[in-house]
């Protein structure tokens, strides 16, 4: 990286546009994300407490539903509070460089992170219904810790190289950055030296990090949807596929939207579309997932019905 001129004035702090540019839908718009993000701390909250106060779920598939409810939590307090402050007065918006890429390695962070913790879930069902009488032994308390421990740490690092050659570009103006958080694509059109290097960095760690998670994925349902076309019972195959769909429609919801936004060459092909495609992964999708791991499970249902029936007495 060559340094900048001297007559060059170096940014020290960004202004997100997020959504606050349509003046017509401004306060729909907070209310409405107002609403996702406290629906969203609701529901993950009571699925952890209904889990972990259910001893018949404390299985390895529902300890790994409590990191993914964490995680959902996480990722959208990370995000929607500066956002929600952004629509309120215009000081609300800035947020300076060093805060700036730490919101960057947090959020590279935990989405890295929900990428391995699926794969280890994939994992836990391709155990359960390929080789169920090896269950406890394969999927047992230590390898549940060890899978879980290896996600945070493997979703730690993934964005200690993306966000290092982050920092050693320059920034000299403008500062506007045309999102709702600090995303690496709208940054990258703000620098005024070569991206290249960056850009190529970013695009191999997020290869490795959704080949490597999806991999395993793909890997585990092949086996499983095998397993499940032997199985000569219709009632059999239904019941061993309900165990998988929610999980899948997660998988598939999730890895969908970060392919399209992360696993590409060019810097920005649509900030608009970006935008969109973002809050769905970032804050539309950790409110479905408490949704859809128990709409269809009649555990989960009845572990939520108790909780809640425990809350209301201890209210009145």
């Amino acid at each position: 990286m060559w340094p900048p001129p001297e007559n060059w004035t170096l940014v020290t702090e960004f202004v997100m546009v997020g959504f606050t540019g349509t003046h017509e839908g401004r306060f729909p718009l907070f209310g409405f994300f107002l609403a996702i993000y406290l629906l969203t701390l609701t529901e993950n909250s009571i699925l952890v407490l209904a889990v972990a106060m259910e001893k018949r779920l404390h299985t390895p598939m529902y300890f790994f539903l409590i990191h993914l409810s964490c995680l959902d939590i996480w990722y959208t307090t990370l995000t929607v509070p500066k956002m929600l402050a952004g629509f309120g007065s215009p000081g609300g918006r800035i947020i300076s460089y060093s805060a700036c890429l730490t919101q960057l390695y947090l959020f590279t962070f935990l989405g890295s992170t929900e990428c391995f913790l699926l794969a280890a879930m994939a994992y836990d069902r391709y155990v359960a219904i390929c080789v169920p009488l090896r269950y406890q032994a394969m999927v047992g308390r230590d390898t549940c810790l060890l899978l879980a421990a290896g996600s945070w740490l493997a979703g730690f690092l993934t964005p200690a190289l993306p966000v290092y050659f982050m920092s050693q570009l320059t920034f000299c103006g403008p500062n506007v950055i045309d999102h709702f958080f600090c995303d690496a694509s709208p940054l990258l059109v703000l620098s005024c030296t070569d991206v290249s290097l960056k850009e190529m960095v970013d695009f191999l760690v997020s290869l490795v990090v959704l080949v490597i998670s999806s991999f395993v994925t793909v890997v585990s349902y092949v086996r499983i949807i095998t397993t499940v076309l032997q199985i000569h019972s219709l009632v059999g195959r239904r019941r061993a596929f309900s165990t998988c769909t929610a999980h899948l429609t997660v998988v598939s919801i999730f890895y969908g939207t970060l392919f399209f936004m992360y696993v590409r060459t060019k810097v920005a092909s649509s900030i608009n579309l970006n935008k969109v495609v973002s809050v769905f992964y970032a804050i539309v999708t950790p409110v479905l997932n408490p949704l859809i791991y128990s709409l269809r499970n009649t555990e989960v249902k009845g572990a939520l019905y108790r909780v809640i029936s425990k809350r209301k007495q201890i209210v009145k």
